[in-house]
């Protein structure tokens, strides 16, 4: 069933006359003859409207209770039942009484339009949801009923109702729109000329947007446009802060603008802290995605360079992050994010200011002495330090001076020395911070232990305090040219991890599904739970392919794709260098996906050009062949039935003869036009069993219409039986004799005979013609090809095309060999059925005559 058409009149404000409009166009569809009711329609007591109504026919509306009263709203079901042509559904946006069917008048008309009915509804400027807090700040109303901006713009037809400000505060002074006690209120708030006119300039570009889209897909349809510039694409930073939605629309509105994409990211701590305003964000990322964007997680310990580096892993053009009320010393106690982000962005960075009170805002990262995500790896190079350096101190002191009796001395040279090299493990373990901390300790244990005097951290000697100072500051040297040697490494191995999977995934592009393979790589390479390629349909996703399990939920990790679908992907939130990689395969995911589709139009192109092809041949094999044997039909029967001349029975006859014979012409003809017709739609059924040639032959020469012609059988009643189905293989060597008695000379007989060769039966069917060379073999089995005719009324040429399809529907092969000699052997090749015994060698025996057939047989000689 088709979808039903939907048509929306736009207003900028209420009364200037988005209902008066409806009813007039269901009143002019009435005229017209179209089956039009009124679903639902709100007059607000307003007396044109109601005279507007007419005798229009009205669907009653549900009443439904709620709170100790009766409410109306559009009876769905009723609608449904009436099935008209058209209904009228005022109110767009209406937000249903609790207890109706859906939440959204919207949701209603959905329903509507899915069953077929068109439906012609009416809408405010400030119940869009994308402009919801632009209304908000011009008129100081917050609009509590609003309705998605995807399904306004999914309308068919859309209709601007426009009247200056000054006409709509006129006829709200006479009475036209409120009743006269609240008259004076509207004028002196929502209707002043201030609010009206950005009403009304909001309504004007918003649809004035949509004709321009409209008018970018009619240009592109017709191939007017040059090539396209690069898609911009808006990154939104959301942090679940309040006042965050205004962030996302003020975004939206931009990506619109510029006909690009909207992100939204939110970076996750990774250092193991709850995110803040779980709640918020989860509202945020609804309204991310009711208005069309995609929404992603990053998983970092520095956002300012998260934020960045997604940005530039997203090919974004423009970044927008949204103010604090932090005060300044809170700026240089934790730093400044905004401030960050700008020194490190190369795109424009868009500062929005918000509403949000101080006090809802969350705090800004700390400064800290190294990053969260070193932090497991420093505890733990801690860990080590802590364990050793107590255990190398004792060993170290007991073999000192102030231990007499024991070991040898132990000088300072070889306790730094001991003492460096545990640093140096720190810090190959933990990093910089834990090896600094490491070497101070070792320094005083060194001079604790191990310089004199003992006991105490005075230095005799102002060479001792050179020699800590020099351990301290080649400690700390090593330590940080050890983890940064360690961090070049990760880094490595990391650079090494995405060009394995590159390879990897290049290799797999020449499978059979390339868009699998790279759901597949990149379900492997960023370690996903699931991954999912989806489309949104009707406000729902509908998943294209999957891999992994479980299948992504409701709220899935989502990017978006150029090509208008959207890659769903489940578990963890990606590090911040995993984006890259992220990005390279969504870009390989865009690239496949984008051939793939290609191909299948070159496909189907290839396919129209070859059915146009066969189209045009037909054609030609109707306008002549066809219209040959019908017109001689015609011609015999007028002269038999001519009234004037009395014909002799012997002419009768003559013409009664000439009549069967090119009806039974035309009669194959047909036959072939059919069987081609079957086996390109693909409807071919097989009824396959064993049977024997010596059964399948005689039948179809009993079948030929040609003249009697001499053909000779040599099939051994020994032979395997083959198993195949017996009325395609009959109609197969029909269609083939028939080609052979045409082309062979008249006193040199047509051969068949048979034999067991490698497990198959081979049937040849062998003719003395001129025969057919072998760069026109292949072209001999299409449709419409009469290779050598020397007339052009013997057929259309479908004979052997119908015998190749026949063969190798049965599973059998259909190949053309020469004949020794002069001529064109046709040679069938059938698989032996199961459990039949089959002759070692092919005997000759008298060959079997058919029964009933024109031809004459001949003993093979």
């Amino acid at each position: 069933m088709a979808r039903g058409k939907l048509r929306i009149y736009i207003g900028a404000a209420p009364g200037v006359g988005k209902t008066y409009a409806m009813l007039d166009e269901g009143w002019r569809r009435r005229e017209r003859g179209t089956d039009v009711v009124v679903g639902f329609v709100m007059t607000y007591g307003r007396p044109k409207t109601i005279a507007q109504l007419r005798d229009l026919e009205q669907v009653p509306p549900r009443r439904v209770r709620y709170r100790n009263r009766e409410w109306e709203e559009l009876d769905v079901d009723a609608v449904l039942a009436r099935r008209p042509q058209v209904v009228l559904v005022d109110e767009l946006a209406h937000t249903n009484v609790p207890g109706c069917r859906h939440t959204k008048r919207w949701e209603d008309i959905e329903e509507l339009l899915d069953a077929g009915i068109e439906v012609i509804s009416t809408v405010n400027i400030q119940h869009f949801e994308s402009l919801n807090d632009v209304v908000n700040q011009i008129t100081g109303v917050v609009q509590r009923e609003t309705v998605p901006d995807a399904v306004v713009r999914r309308a068919d037809q859309i209709e601007l109702i426009d009247m200056s400000p000054e006409a709509l505060r006129r006829r709200m002074a006479h009475g036209n729109i409120y009743p006269a006690d609240k008259i004076d209120a509207a004028l002196g708030n929502y209707f002043r000329v201030g609010n009206l006119a950005a009403l009304r300039e909001l309504a004007l570009l918003w649809v004035a947007d949509r004709v321009e889209d409209s008018l970018q897909d009619y240009m592109t349809a017709r191939g007017l446009l040059g090539p396209w510039e690069t898609r911009e694409r808006v990154v939104v930073a959301l942090t679940g802060a309040s006042g965050s939605e205004d962030l996302v629309r003020r975004a939206y509105r931009m990506a619109r603008r510029s006909r690009g994409d909207l992100l939204g990211v939110h970076v996750v701590r990774d250092d193991g802290r709850a995110k803040p305003g779980e709640r918020r964000l989860s509202r945020d990322r609804a309204l991310l995605e009711e208005l069309g964007g995609s929404y992603h997680e990053v998983l970092a310990s520095d956002i300012p360079s998260a934020l960045v580096e997604f940005a530039g892993a997203q090919r974004a053009t423009r970044l927008v992050i949204g103010t604090t009320r932090r005060s300044r010393l809170g700026e240089l106690l934790r730093g400044s994010i905004i401030n960050r982000v700008i020194r490190l962005a190369h795109i424009d960075v868009h500062v929005i200011t918000t509403n949000a009170p101080p006090s809802a805002r969350p705090a800004g990262p700390r400064i800290r002495l190294w990053p969260a995500g070193q932090r497991r790896r420093s505890l733990f190079g801690f860990g080590i330090a802590a364990a050793v350096l107590p255990v190398l101190t004792f060993a170290l002191a007991r073999g000192s001076a102030i231990r007499p009796g024991h070991a040898g001395p132990v000088s300072p040279a070889q306790g730094f020395l001991a003492y460096l090299a545990l640093t140096v493990v720190v810090a190959a373990v933990g990093g910089a911070i834990p090896a600094l901390a490491t070497a101070v300790v070792s320094a005083a244990a060194v001079d604790w232990f191990l310089m004199r005097p003992y006991g105490t951290f005075a230095l005799a000697r102002g060479s001792d305090a050179v020699s800590i100072l020099a351990f301290i500051l080649g400690a700390g040297v090593i330590s940080v040219v050890v983890e940064r040697a360690a961090r070049h490494r990760l880094a490595a191995d990391r650079a090494r991890d995405e060009s394995d999977a590159v390879m990897s995934l290049a290799h797999r592009l020449a499978g059979p599904n390339p868009p699998r393979a790279v759901l597949e790589e990149i379900h492997a390479a960023l370690g996903r739970e699931s991954v999912a390629l989806q489309v949104r349909q009707q406000d729902r996703w509908i998943t294209e392919a999957t891999v992994g399990e479980p299948a992504p939920g409701a709220e899935p990790e989502r990017y978006a794709l150029r090509t208008g679908q959207v890659l769903a992907m489940t578990g963890r939130p990606l590090h911040e260098q995993e984006q890259r990689l992220a990005a390279a395969l969504v870009s390989y995911l865009e690239a496949v996906i984008a051939m793939d589709r290609l191909q299948g139009q070159a496909n189907t192109a290839a396919e129209l050009a070859h059915t146009s092809d066969l189209r045009a041949a037909l054609l030609a094999a109707v306008s002549h062949d066809l219209r040959t044997p019908l017109a001689s039909i015609k011609a015999l029967a007028t002269t038999l039935l001519e009234p004037d001349v009395q014909w002799s029975e012997q002419d009768t006859h003559e013409f009664l003869a000439t009549i069967n014979a090119e009806a039974d012409r035309l009669n194959k003809l047909v036959e072939n036009l059919l069987d081609m017709s079957r086996l390109q739609s693909g409807v071919l059924r097989l009824s396959r069993q064993a049977v024997g040639l010596d059964e399948v032959i005689p039948a179809a020469l009993a079948s030929l219409s040609q003249s009697p012609r001499e053909i000779v059988v040599d099939v051994p009643e020994t032979l395997a039986r083959v198993d195949v189905d017996p009325a395609l293989l009959e109609r197969a060597i029909a269609n083939l004799v028939d080609n052979a008695l045409r082309h062979c000379p008249e006193d040199t007989p047509v051969r068949i005979c048979a034999g067991e060769v490698g497990g198959r039966v081979d049937l040849r069917l062998i003719d003395r013609g001129p025969g057919i060379p072998a760069a026109q073999r292949e072209r001999l089995f299409e449709p419409f090809q009469r290779f050598g005719d020397a007339e052009n009324d013997t057929g259309v040429g479908l004979g052997l095309a119908v015998a190749r399809g026949f063969v190798d529907a049965i599973g059998g092969e259909l190949t053309v060999e020469d004949t020794p000699g002069g001529g064109a052997t046709m040679v069938i090749s059938l698989p032996i059925a199961a459990d039949q015994p089959s002759s070692s060698s092919p005997t000759a025996p008298e060959p079997t005559p058919a029964v009933g057939s024109v031809p004459k047989l001949a003993r093979p000689t």
